[in-house]
C-alpha cells in the first residue's frame, strides 16, 4: 500500500521533555490586545485553548514568558538543598515547563496547519531562542548531577517499572544531548544547535512556497482524459479552465488521467524539482549544511555518524541493522518494479507513444492496465468514500474493537473553519479525551498527513484527559459534490486515526511516557496496524456506502479490491524505499564537509540500482521529513513498523477481526505508551518476536 502520510515530530516538542498542563498561578501578561489568553486558565470545556481568542501577537510573549517560568522551576530543583529524589529531582523535572510546553505545543500546532506571514516570523524568531533554552538545561550540569545521583543507586529505590524506564530514559537523554562534554565542546554543540533550528525552519518554509508557487492552468477539458467529475469540479477556475498543484490530491489524479503526456512532464517535474531552482527558495545548500553539521553533533558526542547517533534511541538500534532489514525487501520489490515498468512500457507501445517509459507516464499506463487486466478503475470508488462516511467507518472499527464512541461537539473553540472536533467516549461513557480533525487541502496547511497532541494524558497530578489533533490534505468539496476520497485517501484517514487511537487510549502515570512518546521505529505500527480494518470485506459493507444513493459498495468490486491488492506494489515500494536509504545515506555521511546534494542524490540512486523511471517518494531538497521533523535516519520506521503491523494484524485474522481478546491484549499494548519498551510490550501482545513473512506476503 502506498503510504503517502506525515506524522509531525517537532523537534522542540520532543526536546523541551514533559510539558504537563497544570496551574499557572496569577501569572499573565497584557499585549496590545488585553490580557494573553495563552497565559490564563483555559476557560473552556474539557479545558481546550480558547483558539476563538488566541492572535498571533500573543504567541512571542507566551514563549517568552514560558522559557521564563521553566528556567525558574529548574532554577529551584537545582537548588533544592535535599538530598535527590525520585519525587524531588524526576517527578519536579516532569512537572516543569508546563507553559512553555502548552504554548510550544498550540504554536507549531496552528502553525503546521493554518499559517500565514506573521506565524512564519514568529517560527523564525522562536525556533533559535527555544534551541538555546533547552541547551540551557539538557547541557546544565548541576541538573544533571542529581539525575545522575539518583540513576547510580536505581537498583536500590525499589521503583515501578515506568519509574524506573523514566529515571533510565532520562539519564539517556541528558547524556545524548551532551552534558558530559567538556566546556569547549558544549559551547560547540549549542552553536550546531542553534543553527540546526533555524535551517530546518527555513528548509520547511521553503518548501511549503515552492509547493504553493506552481500551478499548471489546463484550457481543454479533453486534457484531462477520464478524470472523475468531483475532482473536475474541484479544480475548475470559473472562467472555463481548471488548476492543478504539486498538492498530491491536485497532482496525482492528473498523473493518472490526462493524456496530454506534455503537461503531465510540466506537473511531475515540477513536483520532482521543488525546492531546487537555484532560486532564494532553493533547500541544496541549505540540506547540505544540516547534514554536515549533524555529522559534526554526532562525532562531538563520540559517534561514528548521525545515523548511529540517531539509531542508539531506537529498536533497530545500529544503522546495521536498517540496511539488513531494508535490503531484505528492496530484492523482491526492485525485481517486481521492473517487471511492472516493461508491462507498462508495452502498454505505451500499444498507445502508438514511441520512446521510452518516463517517471510523468508511470501512473498514467498504471491506470490502464489495471483497467484492462482487472476492468477496475481505483476512483471508481470514490462515490463510496465520501470522507464523512469514512471517518465514521474509522469510528465504527474503533467501537467494535474497544466499545469507544465519538460525540461531535460544536460548542469547541477551533482553529480553522474546516475542523470536526468529537469527544471520545469509553464504553462505560466515562469521556476519554478531544479529537480535532481537519480535512481538507490549503495553501496555509503543510502537505501530507499526521496527528499531533494538543494535551498528553497523564496521571501525576489528577486524571488529565487528552486533546488529539488530525491533519489531512483531502480534495475540497465543491459546488456539485462532497469530498470524495480514491482508496489511498481512504486508507491515510485510517493510518491518521491509529495515531489518534493511541494518543485517546493512553493509560500512563507520566506524560512524557504518554501516547504516541515512543521510539520513532516504534510509533507508525499502532497507525499502520488500523489501515488493515478500512479494506476489510464486512468494514466496508459498515461504511462505504454510495453518497448519492445510499447503496452499499457492491460485492464486485470489493473482490476487485482483494484482487489488485499487490498491484503496482514493485513501484509503491521501490518509491518509499528509495527515500529511506537517501534518508540513511544523508545520515551516515562520515566525513566534514559539505555535499552537493543533486550529485550526492544521483550516487546514492545509482549505488542502490533504482530505475530510471521511478524517483525517490521524497527527493532530497523537500524530504521535509528528515531535514525538519527530525526523522533523520528514520524513515525506514515506515517498513519497521510495517513488519510489526502485518505480523499483529495476523493475530486478529487467526481469530477473527473484531476478536474481543486479541482487541483486549491490543488495547493494553496501546495504552501503555512508552512506559515500557515497545518490543516487550509487542511480545507480551503476541506472544513471540514479529516475523517478516507476512509484510512479504502481503505486499509480494
Amino acid at each position: 500500500m502506498n503510504k503517502i502520510h506525515y506524522w509531525a515530530l517537532f523537534l522542540v516538542l520532543a526536546t523541551l521533555g514533559a510539558c504537563k498542563t497544570q496551574e499557572r498561578g496569577e501569572m499573565t501578561v497584557k499585549t496590545e490586545g488585553g490580557e494573553n489568553p495563552l497565559l490564563t486558565a483555559f476557560e473552556t470545556p474539557f479545558g481546550v485553548p480558547p483558539f476563538d481568542k488566541i492572535k498571533d501577537e500573543h504567541f512571542l510573549p507566551a514563549f517568552e514568558e514560558g522559557m521564563k517560568q521553566h528556567k525558574a522551576e529548574v532554577k529551584a530543583i537545582i537548588e533544592n538543598p535535599a538530598e535527590p529524589t525520585f519525587a524531588n529531582t524526576m517527578e519536579a523535572l516532569e512537572r516543569s515547563g508546563a507553559l512553555l510546553g502548552q504554548v510550544a505545543q498550540v504554536f507549531f500546532i496552528v502553525n503546521a496547519s493554518h499559517t500565514n506571514d506573521a506565524k512564519k516570523d514568529i517560527a523564525n524568531t522562536i525556533a533559535p531562542k527555544l534551541s538555546v533554552h533547552e541547551d540551557d538545561i539538557s547541557l546544565n550540569s548541576d541538573l544533571f548531577k542529581r539525575i545522575d545521583a539518583i540513576y547510580q543507586k536505581r537498583a536500590s529505590l525499589n521503583l515501578r517499572p515506568d519509574q524506573l524506564r523514566l529515571l533510565t530514559e532520562k539519564h539517556k537523554e541528558f547524556v545524548r544531548a551532551g552534558v558530559n562534554l567538556a566546556a569547549d565542546d558544549k559551547i560547540r554543540m549549542r552553536a550546531i544547535n542553534e543553527e540546526l533550528s533555524s535551517l530546518s525552519q527555513k528548509f520547511g518554509q521553503n518548501l511549503l512556497d515552492e509547493t504553493n508557487d506552481f500551478q499548471l492552468v489546463v484550457e481543454n477539458e479533453a486534457d484531462l482524459g477520464d478524470l472523475p467529475q468531483s475532482l473536475k469540479a474541484a479544480a475548475q477556475t470559473g472562467d472555463g479552465m481548471w488548476t492543478f498543484t504539486l498538492h498530491r490530491p491536485s497532482i496525482n489524479p492528473f498523473l493518472q488521467y490526462s493524456p496530454n503526456r506534455e503537461m503531465r512532464k510540466q506537473l511531475f517535474e515540477g513536483y520532482a524539482n521543488r525546492a531546487n531552482r537555484d532560486n532564494e527558495k532553493d533547500n541544496k545548500k541549505i540540506l547540505a549544511k544540516i547534514a554536515d553539521l549533524r555529522g559534526e553533533r554526532a562525532r562531538l558526542m563520540g559517534f561514528k555518524t548521525h545515523s548511529h547517533f540517531q539509531l542508539g534511541d531506537t529498536m533497530a538500534q545500529t544503522p546495521e541493522r536498517v540496511y539488513e532489514l531494508m535490503s531484505k525487501v528492496w530484492s523482491p520489490a526492485i525485481e517486481a518494479a521492473k517487471k511492472e515498468r516493461d508491462v507498462l512500457q508495452e502498454a505505451m507501445k500499444k498507445d502508438g507513444v514511441k520512446g521510452k517509459l518516463e517517471g510523468w507516464d508511470w501512473r498514467y499506463y498504471t491506470e490502464k492496465v489495471r483497467k484492462a487486466r482487472y476492468d477496475f478503475d481505483e476512483d471508481i470508488m470514490r462515490p463510496y468514500f465520501e470522507v464523512n462516511a469514512v471517518r465514521d467507518g474509522a469510528f465504527m472499527v474503533a467501537n467494535k474493537l474497544f466499545g469507544l464512541t465519538f460525540e461531535q461537539r460544536t460548542d469547541l473553540p477551533t482553529w480553522h473553519p474546516d475542523q470536526q472536533v468529537f469527544e471520545c467516549k469509553d464504553g462505560d461513557g466515562t469521556s476519554l479525551g478531544i479529537l480535532y480533525m481537519d480535512f481538507f487541502i490549503r495553501e496555509s496547511k503543510n502537505g501530507g498527513a499526521w496527528m499531533n497532541e494538543l494535551r498528553m494524558q497523564s496521571k501525576l497530578d489528577g486524571d488529565v484527559k487528552p486533546i488529539v489533533t488530525n491533519d489531512f490534505n483531502f480534495p475540497r468539496p465543491s459546488a456539485t459534490s462532497p469530498s470524495l476520497l480514491n482508496f489511498t485517501e481512504a486508507t491515510t484517514l485510517f493510518h491518521e486515526f491509529g495515531h489518534a487511537m493511541h494518543g485517546l487510549i493512553s493509560d500512563v502515570v507520566y506524560e512524557s511516557q504518554s501516547g504516541t512518546n515512543v521510539p520513532r521505529d516504534y510509533v507508525e505500527f499502532p497507525s499502520q496496524v488500523m489501515e488493515n480494518w478500512m479494506s476489510e470485506p464486512e468494514v466496508l459493507k459498515l461504511y462505504a456506502k454510495h453518497y448519492k444513493t445510499g447503496e452499499a459498495i457492491p460485492d464486485a468490486l470489493i473482490e476487485k479490491i482483494q484482487k489488485t491488492s499487490k498491484f503496482d506494489q514493485g513501484f509503491a515500494t521501490v518509491e518509499y524505499m528509495a527515500a529511506a536509504y537517501l534518508d540513511m545515506d544523508w545520515s551516515t555521511l562520515e566525513e566534514a564537509g559539505e555535499k552537493d546534494a543533486n550529485s550526492f542524490e544521483a550516487e546514492s540512486m545509482k549505488k542502490l540500482g533504482l530505475i530510471d523511471e521511478i524517483i525517490p517518494r521524497y527527493r532530497s531538497t523537500y524530504f521535509r521529513h528528515i531535514f525538519v521533523n527530525n526523522y533523520s535516519s528514520g524513515y525506514y520506521s515506515y517498513l519497521w513498523s510495517e513488519v510489526l503491523d502485518a505480523d499483529a494484524y495476523q493475530a486478529f485474522k487467526e481469530t477473527s477481526i473484531f476478536d474481543a481478546e486479541t482487541a483486549k491484549r491490543y488495547r493494553t499494548l496501546l495504552s501503555k505508551g512508552g512506559s515500557e519498551p515497545g518490543m516487550d510490550l509487542y511480545r507480551a501482545f503476541r506472544g513471540r518476536d514479529p516475523k517478516i513473512q507476512p509484510l512479504l506476503d502481503r505486499r509480494f
